[in-house]
């Protein structure tokens, strides 16, 4: 059967990428946020390290200039108190070589320091060094030592220039701690940036969240219809939109789809066409046994007697055969599916009790019916095959006049059916197997007709189809009965009964 595939829409859609480029696609989206972050976090740390270098040696280096600064001040005010007493040139050689290194210092001082405030104080202290060296030395090189108006003023000098190296040295701590001061506040802004970005963090898992719906959805709906397919649900069309992976995956399930919807009206047709064929010659065959067996026509040898109730036993089996297969027509039908109803248990129990009212009395069997008022939304005619394969079976190893025990129990919108009789059990080697097709297990006593080994097996699909199960429960002597489990979902309690 040729499958025809609507032509494709050609408009860019994010949906119709391929999962290769989506996954690609939702990497780069989901990384480019972070990568953006991690440079831009990078660059700022980078920047606040130099910046705090390079004021970390400043500092150093104009706390190094200050220090040689003072030492040459104290030296040079030391040789020009030598000088005035002991008049040695070498000492005036001394002064004149500190001054120098003095203004040296004071000009590597206005060079690093980018502050006019402490610039204007380095100059003034290196105009009254020079002042110094220009008028005090060589006066005082003309004068007597104990002259007031020589030394005097250079200690004047002298003080005048430790005030203004102290406030050189108080602004230059002003502004080492205006640096500090800076250097926390640029690390603060830095730590609150790096705080405001941890927000692309839930955005980019917002993205691949995003990215990971539009990967997994369409991979959802292809598990729900293939799991509708493996129920045996052929009539719903697979359309899945996605990528084109995806789209190649559900054309061909498509394809399946109808294959197998053509293989399953087959199926049925041929088995309700050969069922019809067999049945019709059948009950003719029965009819006419049933008057031989019955001497309407004459009276018989023992014989003729005997091959008459071979041939009525073999009847009654092949009409048996002919209803399983019936049965199994309705686990092939996937239209059955869709059928779903209301079902009142204890109503379907006792329709299915009334169809085998015949084998009850004749084995004079007791039923103790204590099903609660529950119903389940499903399908009747499933349902009701179910129930009918149990309790035939029920009837079917139980001894005469023995007692079969319903109840049911309804838990969490599950209803569980138990059906127990006094049989002879099932040994527990054998409790998987009576769900294989065609597996016959030892027959009961006394029993004419003998089964066709597919009531389970049709059981057990049906429930499956149903999202129910069936479980055996034997006692550990599987001698003492057998009871069987059914469990059926979407049930509830009848309004106005307990």
């Amino acid at each position: 059967m040729a499958t025809v595939i609507a032509p494709q829409n050609h408009n860019f859609s994010i949906k119709n990428l391929s999962i290769k480029s989506l996954t690609l696609l939702g990497f780069g989206l989901v990384a480019f946020p972070l990568v953006i972050a991690l440079i831009f976090g990078a660059s700022q740390v980078n920047a606040l390290a130099n910046s705090s270098a390079g004021a970390i040696t400043d500092i150093a280096k104009i706390f190094d200039l200050q220090q040689l600064l003072k030492s040459h001040q104290l030296r040079m005010e030391r040789s020009a108190a030598q000088y005035l007493v002991l008049r040695d040139p070498a000492l005036a050689q001394s002064y004149q070589q500190q001054s120098q290194h003095i203004v040296q210092l004071t000009a590597q001082l206005t060079a690093t320091s980018q502050d006019a405030k402490l610039q204007q104080l380095v100059t003034h202290y290196s105009e009254t060094v020079a002042d110094l060296v220009d008028n005090i030395m060589p006066t005082a090189a003309a004068k007597p030592v104990t002259d007031s108006q020589i030394l005097k003023p250079l200690q004047l000098k002298f003080h005048a220039l430790s005030t203004i190296y102290e406030q050189i040295t108080q602004r230059s701590n002003e502004l080492n701690s205006l640096h500090i001061s800076n250097i926390r506040q640029a690390a603060q802004g830095l730590r609150d940036i790096m705080m405001q970005s941890l927000i692309i963090i839930p955005i980019s898992l917002l993205i691949a969240g995003i990215f990971i719906v539009l990967i997994t959805s369409p991979l959802k709906v292809l598990t729900g219809s293939i799991f509708r397919l493996h129920q045996g649900d052929f009539a719903n069309e697979i359309k899945v939109s996605g990528s084109p992976e995806i789209q190649e995956i559900a054309h061909a399930l498509e394809s399946m789809r109808m294959r197998l919807q053509a293989l399953e009206l087959q199926k049925s047709s041929f088995i309700r066409h050969i069922s019809h064929e067999l049945k019709t010659p059948l009950a003719a065959i029965r009819e006419g046994t049933e008057l031989l067996y019955d001497n309407s026509v004459g009276e018989l040898n023992a014989e003729q007697h005997e091959i008459s109730q071979i041939i009525k036993s073999s009847v009654y089996r092949l009409q048996k055969h002919i209803e399983d297969l019936l049965d199994f027509n309705i686990v092939l039908d996937s239209t059955s599916l869709q059928d779903s109803a209301a079902i009142e248990i204890k109503q379907l129990f006792q329709q299915v009790l009334t169809d085998r009212k015949l084998d009850i009395k004749r084995k004079k069997l007791t039923i103790n019916n204590t099903l609660e008022p529950v119903a389940v939304v499903s399908n009747h005619k499933q349902v009701a095959v179910v129930i009918d394969n149990i309790l035939s079976n029920a009837i079917k190893y139980s001894p005469n006049e023995g007692i079969i025990t319903v109840t049911s129990r309804l838990v969490n919108e599950q209803v569980m059916l138990f059906i127990s009789d006094q049989g002879m059990g099932i040994a527990p080697d054998n409790q998987e197997k009576i769900f294989d097709a065609f597996y016959q297990g030892p027959p009961p006593e006394q029993s004419p007709i003998k089964g066709s080994g597919l009531g389970l097996t049709i059981v057990k699909e049906l429930l499956l189809r149903l999202n129910g199960e069936i479980e055996i429960l034997s006692a550990k002597n599987h001698q003492q009965g057998t009871t069987v489990k059914i469990t059926l979902p979407r049930a509830y309690q009848l309004e106005g009964q307990t």
